[in-house]
């Protein structure tokens, strides 16, 4: 009697019927990976590295450029109207998937595995774009340590680097205010140190050339990868907390930037230049197709950086008032940008006493060549440099941390078994592996192979990955699911707008997007160089091979299953049997019945039995579960 008194008592045995997953031991060991997946460790993480992600360099030296070249203040009508139309919409469908599954751009396709080929693009996108952009941080970094010294190297000529053509483009001030300069015959010293110093252009011949490597650069991009390498170390858990300084702290120095820039004399000619609206500007295809492309690169989607964020929210995470905040902040941030740059160009302009166009560029050029020209006007030129660099640098890096983090996030959802335990060691072999990837871009003729990423990395092949999101997600999987899916997360169905916009106007636009870069394209180029044909052919290739893995994926999914070809058809484009949220409690209603082992012919039962009494969410699941039941009997 004693022994069995002292035996541990045996747990009661639960009927079948009435068994959730958790109970049946070993059954459910995917169900349970979320739990080692990891979370958001506070409640702004999410949100600001959102913010940080979209909120990059482009809204630096993009977006001021193609305001005022499009009708200035004119140009925002068609900016909100296109983000109304494709930015909020694209960027709400991103986060609601990756939300509601807790999976990276990879695993997602568990909606619909026949379009797997989209997840794997996806990854080729960003990787082909993270290689390049950490190149554009490690110039930053040249930047910004060149800028610690009480004179800027930029700042005169005589050096080695500069040429009989180098001129101080300073103007001379006398009379009546500045001398006009002729600026067509000669060179500034700052874009002398940028093309000669910097870059050392001069010993490629060309892109099939590209000369020796630059040790400086070499160093610079090493470091470059470091930091990023130490801020996602630790997966969200680091990263999370690294952009409450890299994603508020360029606010900061905008706003100084912009106060300064304000009160420089000739301020306001560079302003009134950037926003003074020429409405017949847009009576031109052209300018409503450049609103469309800025808000389409500016907010990020199709990387699957947003998706891959999201996929770390709590499952009832608020990303509807979450997608407004981002989207609304980040377009008010590029009109910001734009007030401190062109206030800053506008007093360039009068000191050289010429037009504001001939001294406005955009792309690199702004941030290497205009700007630093622009600080070595001002007092205390070192101190306003490292600040503009500074900016750069956390605007860039922020933007960098999504693109690792989508990469490392989606390899390790296919492998968790193997990957997630390691996933430091994974990440830090990632960064070695983009690293000597990158080191072409450091030699002398690396500043062509970084505009050919450029131009052809992220083009037409990004544009078809997400009008194929679009369509798989409303079309094949269907928008009352995707709605129900949403209603079950954040207790709410999205609106007409919405469900309009994912249907009809948002592929609609992509799709003009993309004809329309066809029809337009031109040649790269990079000042007067051209590129050959082989190297604009490996360019098409590069955007070409992300469009060719989706009917390859497709291929593989008709191919795994059984039957005549439309039945391998139907049964790929089902989601699979696992798909819907990732942790047990979070599936109620219709997605209780999906988990390993559950039998229960009333899912919600099991849920409530296990969990406690009902939450609004419960509700909700009551709800979908009544509209599927109503749905089926209409069939019937």
């Amino acid at each position: 009697m004693k022994k069995l008194h002292g035996a541990p008592q045996r747990k009661p045995i639960t009927p079948d019927l009435l068994m959730t997953p958790s109970d049946q031991g070993d059954v459910d060991l995917d169900v349970d990976f979320a739990a080692d997946r990891g979370n958001w460790t506070g409640k702004l993480d999410f949100l600001l590295s959102c913010i940080g992600y979209c909120v990059g360099l482009g809204n630096v030296w993009r977006f001021p450029y193609r305001a005022y070249t499009n009708g200035g203040g004119a140009f925002l009508v068609p900016y909100f109207l296109m983000l109304a139309i494709c930015g909020i919409p694209l960027f709400f469908l991103e986060l609601s998937l990756g939300q509601f599954s807790s999976l990276g751009p990879l695993a997602v396709w568990k909606i619909s595995p026949l379009f797997k080929g989209a997840g794997a693009a996806m990854l080729l996108i960003v990787g082909l774009v993270a290689i390049y952009y950490n190149m554009i941080i490690a110039y930053v970094l040249f930047y910004l340590f060149a800028s610690l010294t009480s004179n800027l190297p930029w700042e005169h000529c005589g050096n080695w680097w500069n040429t009989d053509l180098c001129l101080e483009h300073r103007g001379s001030k006398g009379g009546n205010g500045a001398l006009p300069l002729n600026l067509t015959s000669t060179v500034s010293p700052s874009e002398e140190y940028w093309s000669r110093y910097v870059l050392h252009i001069q010993g490629s011949q060309g892109i099939g050339s590209p000369g020796e490597i630059r040790w400086n650069l070499c160093l610079c991009l090493l470091l470059a990868w470091v930091i990023v390498f130490l801020c996602i170390l630790k997966g969200v858990k680091s990263s999370g907390k690294v952009v409450y300084f890299t994603a508020t702290f360029p606010y900061l120095i905008l706003l100084m930037l912009l106060v300064r820039g304000v009160t420089l004399p000739g301020a306001w000619k560079g302003i009134q230049f950037y926003l003074t609206p020429q409405f017949h500007h847009l009576l031109s295809s052209k300018v409503w197709i450049e609103a469309a492309l800025q808000i389409f690169y500016s907010l990020g989607v199709g990387f699957g950086g947003l998706l891959t964020f999201a996929s770390y929210n709590t499952f009832h995470q608020n990303i509807y008032r979450d997608t407004f905040i981002v989207t609304l902040g980040n377009a008010v941030t590029s009109i910001l940008a734009g007030f401190a740059i062109f206030s800053v160009l506008g007093y360039m302009s009068q000191e050289l006493g010429v037009p504001v166009d001939q001294v406005a560029k955009a792309g690199p050029g702004l941030a290497f060549v205009v700007y630093p020209q622009a600080m070595t006007m001002l007092p205390l030129s070192p101190f306003w440099s490292f600040l503009f660099f500074f900016m750069l640098l956390t605007l860039g890096l922020d933007s960098q941390f999504a693109f690792l983090e989508t990469i490392v996030t989606a390899v390790t959802d296919e492998f968790p078994y193997y990957l997630r335990p390691k996933k430091a060691v994974f990440s830090g072999l990632i960064c070695v592996a983009m690293y000597l990837m990158g080191l072409v871009l450091t030699t002398d003729g690396g500043m062509y192979w970084l505009v050919l990423l450029d131009d052809y990395s992220a083009s037409f092949g990004l544009m078809v990955v997400v009008i194929t999101t679009c369509l798989a997600v409303t079309r094949v999987y269907g928008i009352q699911r995707f709605c129900r899916d949403i209603h079950m997360m954040l207790g709410f169905k999205p609106g007409l707008y919405f469900r309009a916009c994912w249907l009809f106007l948002s592929p609609a636009t992509l799709l003009a997007l993309l004809v329309y870069s066809i029809v337009k394209y031109q040649p790269s180029e990079y000042g007067s160089y051209r590129f050959p044909a082989w190297a604009e052919l490996l360019g098409i290739l590069m955007g070409l091979l992300s469009c060719l893995m989706i009917p390859a994926g497709m291929l593989v999914a008709v191919l795994r299953e059984e039957g005549s070809l439309w039945e391998r058809l139907q049964q790929a484009s089902r989601p699979a049997m696992d798909w819907g949220p990732s942790l047990e409690e979070n599936r109620t209603g219709m997605y209780v019945a999906t988990l390993a082992g559950s039998q229960s012919p009333k899912p919600l039962m099991v849920h409530m039995r296990k969990y406690g009494g009902i939450t609004s969410f419960e509700n909700t699941a009551i709800e979908v579960d009544r509209e599927i039941a109503e749905e089926e009997e209409s069939m019937m």
